[in-house]
């Protein structure tokens, strides 16, 4: 189910946060949480019920591994539990993936599985690992089967992350203090989910018709629409994450629940290092807690500390998709957060307006891989560019600009021909000062008071994003 449909919105949530608080009423706990935990697995369950299966077999799985090392915190648990976690991913991300290579290299012509990819199995199963790694060092107390698969199963960070680490949930789901409505968090949440539906649904779905129709084409697109193509993606990933994260936090806090910050307005970031702290920042905070220093961090000298930082970049890139246009693209990232440590008195000496627009024309450049089909899409997408070959602004990117709201403002005015292309530089403009010039989600909710100003923003933010529903519209996380 989406956040972005009016069954979540008029049917799914106003269900779960009534339901959810009658019953606290009672004062029967368990069965607000088993209330939650049956709505979460409607949620994860509607696209296709089949997912059920995958989701509860790995929670009940989790769970008996977790008993098992309670008892005996023998190593051999967690390498047997490690083990059918990652070859729970590695079945369904990856198998394709590998008899695609096998026959590539040993010109076999092995049938493809076509495995439907669950949604969210990343963010749950990483999730689990954390937990059973935790019980295997012994910082893990003793949780009910109910109050896991809650845990496990939170709807909000369920499919997208924030990827939440039981500290962090459980003691919240615990807490008899926050099983009644809190009005307060109840405007402040909705607030929070209002900015989130609006940059999805009126921002990255709007840039994302210019991607698509970009990477289906790379040949003919030239170096302006190239250029156009590859910044409009830069702001869908922005605003389609962050405002994935933005909603998830909303709506866990209208239940009393603070999830995790794990998006901070990355294109501020003057470094690379800086960059990737403020990017998916659960994910990052994984792979450091769990591979980065079990490795030896940066213990064992400075060889040893870049050798750790690209087995961590490699295994992100794997772990965002089942292509080698992920692969480049992490090791990309990974060489050079390891050149900014290697020469870091140069970079931290640099302009801070010269070390911005390295890091995030960096950035820019390696999305290209990220988002492309193939390899060789990507490198024909930067050819594009470097043949400085430029042209007018190809009408199929006009076209994706052209949303009923500016419509309806600007239509039949003295400006009509030059419409198209305002449509454009409104939308580039206001990305721009959004992810520059604007406070983060989490300072204005930090500084959020339940005023009228405030009420009234919330209330045309929700009508204006409702209102441009059009047709199923994904988050791009939901794919990793």
């Amino acid at each position: 189910m989406l956040f972005n449909s009016y069954i979540f919105i008029f049917c799914f949530f106003p269900i779960c946060f009534l339901g959810y608080f009658l019953l606290n009423k009672t004062k029967k706990y368990a069965l607000g949480h088993l209330f939650l935990l049956g709505m979460s697995l409607w949620f994860y369950g509607y696209f296709n019920p089949a997912y059920l299966l995958i989701i509860i077999g790995s929670v009940l799985a989790n769970y008996l591994f977790y008993r098992w090392m309670k008892n005996t915190k023998t190593k051999p648990v967690l390498v047997f539990a490690l083990a059918v976690n990652l070859g729970i991913i590695l079945y369904f991300k990856y198998m394709d993936f590998f008899i695609e290579n096998v026959n590539a290299i040993a010109k076999t012509n092995l049938p493809l599985l076509n495995i439907m990819l669950p949604l969210g199995i990343s963010f749950f199963t990483f999730q689990q690992i954390s937990f059973v790694v935790d019980a295997y060092r012994g910082q893990v107390p003793d949780y009910d089967f109910l109050t896991y698969a809650c845990y496990v199963t939170f709807f909000p960070q369920l499919i997208a992350g924030p990827i939440v680490t039981h500290d962090e949930l459980i003691p919240q789901l615990l807490d008899e203090k926050r099983k009644t409505i809190n009005w307060e968090n109840v405007a402040s949440g909705l607030y929070m989910f209002a900015i989130g539906l609006g940059k999805k649904v009126l921002l990255a779905d709007v840039f994302g018709v210019a991607v698509n129709w970009g990477f289906e084409d790379v040949p003919s697109l030239k170096a302006t629409n190239a250029i156009m193509v590859i910044l409009a993606y830069c702001f869908q990933l922005y605003f389609d994450f962050s405002g994935y994260c933005d909603m998830a936090i909303g709506l866990g806090r209208m239940l009393n629940i603070e999830l995790p910050i794990n998006f901070n307005s990355p294109y501020k970031s003057l470094t690379i290092t800086e960059f990737w702290n403020r990017w998916h920042m659960t994910l990052s905070r994984f792979f450091t807690r769990y591979v980065y220093i079990p490795l030896g961090g940066n213990r064992k000298g400075d060889v040893r500390t870049y050798v750790n930082l690209f087995i961590v970049f490699l295994l992100s890139g794997f772990w965002h998709g089942a292509a080698w246009t992920f692969v480049v693209w992490s090791v990309l990232n990974g060489i050079f957060v390891i050149v900014t440590r290697m020469f870091r008195k140069f970079f931290e000496s640099m302009h801070p307006a010269l070390g911005w627009m390295i890091t995030q024309g960096f950035f820019i450049l390696t999305l290209v891989f990220f988002r492309a089909n193939s390899i060789s899409d990507a490198i024909e997408f930067i050819k594009q560019i470097l043949y400085v070959d430029f042209t007018n602004i190809d009408v199929n990117i006009l076209y994706g600009f052209q949303t009923p709201v500016l419509k309806f403002l600007l239509e039949d005015t003295s400006i009509t021909n030059s419409l198209p292309y305002i449509y454009v530089g409104i939308y580039y403009f206001l990305g721009l000062l959004i992810v520059l010039g604007a406070p983060s989600s989490n300072e204005m909710l930090a500084s959020f008071k339940p005023t009228v100003k405030n009420m009234l923003f919330t209330g045309v933010l929700l009508a204006a994003s409702i209102l441009s529903f059009s047709g199923i519209s994904t988050f791009l996380y939901f794919n990793f």
